[in-house]
């Protein structure tokens, strides 16, 4: 039975995701920025949370734990063993390439350090659904803070390889700055020009632009593009290593 995953806004500008099964009642969270509207959520479809999903210790992604627990105190916990000395108190501890069960569905664990060193993915292959938080967002990726950019381009270049039906949830509501800032390194991209004015017309009616499906990022996230002879000669770095690339547009969006 397919399972259903619902987006949940929270803070300013987070985002967390359900992932619910009908068949067995087991509910997931990825990420828990804030508790109140998590809560509500679960207690709007009658669901009860019995897992938490985390991709990386930043404070606006586990603030809500404890809150959830309080609510729901035999919650199981799973983070990235590499980073659990920075993260609450784990009940599965998971490394790169570890596979496990939620639901009867396989979810597959992919280091996607950049971001932060020991930042996760969760990938669900079944659901062609990825969990990609603060690395891979919709039109961008996040900040390289711990990590170099050849790590952050190693991430991303495997998050490219997934299947291109995959639909990407990130972690933050950031799109329409995002794609302002990639139409000024590609600004004749049909596809993205085309996706900047569906982003500005979801945002003017409130609406998320997360998820995102990973065929539309290939097309228009010039992060997952700086192997792309087109985008290398677009900020004449033509015959630069594709890393090298990369950590040049990071370094324009960081100044955007």
């Amino acid at each position: 039975m397919p399972l259903q995953i619902e987006t949940i806004p929270c803070r300013t500008d987070n985002y967390a995701f359900l992932i619910h099964c009908d068949e067995s009642g087991e509910t997931a969270l990825v990420d828990a920025p804030e508790a109140a509207p998590i809560l509500a959520a679960l207690e709007r479809n009658d669901w009860k949370l019995s897992h938490v999903f985390i991709t990386h210790h930043h404070a606006d992604h586990v603030e809500g734990l404890d809150g959830l627990k309080a609510e729901y105190p035999d919650l199981r916990v799973v983070g990235a063993a590499d980073d659990a000395h920075r993260l609450p108190p784990l009940d599965m501890a998971v490394k790169d390439g570890d596979k496990f069960s939620f639901a009867d569905e396989t979810v597959e664990v992919m280091d996607v350090s950049g971001h932060t060193v020991g930042h996760i993915a969760f990938h669900l292959p079944d659901e062609k659904a990825a969990f990609t938080a603060d690395s891979l967002m919709a039109l961008g990726c996040g900040r390289v803070f711990e990590g170099t950019p050849e790590m952050m381009w190693d991430s991303l270049s495997r998050l490219a390889a997934l299947p291109k039906e995959t639909i990407i949830h990130s972690g933050h509501e950031y799109t329409m700055t995002n794609a302002r800032f990639a139409l000024t390194i590609e600004p004749e991209n049909e596809a993205l020009k085309a996706r900047a004015k569906s982003v500005e017309a979801a945002r003017e009616q409130g609406l998320p632009t997360v998820p995102s499906l990973l065929s539309e990022e290939l097309d228009t996230n010039p992060f997952l593009r700086a192997h792309l002879n087109e985008v290398k000669r677009a900020i004449s770095m033509e015959g630069a290593g594709d890393a090298e690339v990369f950590a040049e547009i990071r370094r324009r969006k960081d100044q955007f």
